[in-house]
């Protein structure tokens, strides 16, 4: 859906060009989540930090799907909540997007995007007493995966100290009985952490849905594929291929850049 149509006019010229380019990356992540299948209708949320800000983000409007999202379309809310803009709509931001998103972007300075999903898959290796498993190269890029218990629906503020705490470093946390969150500094790399961790569920889902044995490779290898993988000894994450995956957006839909 274009902005046209939800009746949103373009703030390009209205915000910084980094702000603006923010609100790309931020609109075509929410796209690509959605052309992967990663969304939950109008649950879940991606956030990004606004550049030369540390107290304001940028969410989704709580009422479109993933794949109405533009640039425009974004909120700009600070970590209290309160929003700082906002198109002229009667959407606003979810609850439980507020508690968890500004949770980490308060204490992870390091953090500047956070993914949060839903999937079947995410969902079932969430609830698997075994926890997310390295049973996959895929899996092994992830050197810690950090785990929060479920609570209930994410709506008060008293949990964000402990999921933070419990986040710790990590760029992985299963939500347990919930989903997947993923942090990274970049939406490039935020994006390419959960496209990855989504991926190594399913395999293990796959692989257990089997019912044999699971073999899984000795700890001097998993650790020794972790620091193949590690963003210092090659490349950061997901940088290289941002550029042809906007291009393969652009293919089909472009509205995510109004």
């Amino acid at each position: 859906m274009s902005n046209d149509q939800l009746g949103i006019r373009s703030i390009k010229d209205e915000v910084s060009p980094d702000e603006w380019r923010a609100r790309l990356d931020l609109a075509a992540c929410y796209r690509l989540v959605a052309l992967w299948d990663m969304t939950d209708m109008i649950a879940n949320h991606i956030s990004v930090r606004v550049p030369g800000t540390d107290n304001q983000f940028l969410i989704n409007a709580y009422g479109l799907l993933y794949e109405e999202i533009t640039a425009s379309s974004l909120v700009k809310i600070d970590l209290d909540g309160n929003i700082v803009w906002k198109p002229d709509f009667d959407y606003g931001v979810n609850r439980a997007g507020f508690v968890i998103h500004s949770a980490i972007h308060r204490h992870r300075h390091d953090a500047d995007c956070v993914i949060h999903t839903h999937t079947p898959v995410g969902m079932a290796v969430s609830a698997m007493e075994c926890g997310f498993l390295p049973m996959t190269q895929t899996a092994m890029r992830f050197s810690k995966i950090a785990y929060h218990d479920f609570r209930g629906v994410v709506v008060d503020l008293k949990e964000q100290e402990e999921l933070v705490k419990n986040l710790g470093d990590a760029d992985l946390m299963v939500l347990r009985n919930h989903g997947l969150l993923v942090c990274g500094p970049s939406v490039p790399e935020a994006f390419s952490n959960i496209y990855r961790a989504e991926l190594a569920c399913k395999a293990q889902v796959l692989a257990m849905a089997a019912n044999t044995k699971v073999i899984l490779p000795p700890q001097d290898v998993i650790e020794h594929t972790n620091h193949l993988y590690k963003p210092t000894t090659r490349r950061p994450f997901g940088k290289l291929e941002w550029p042809a995956l906007m291009r393969k957006l652009d293919r089909t839909d472009s509205s995510w850049r109004e």
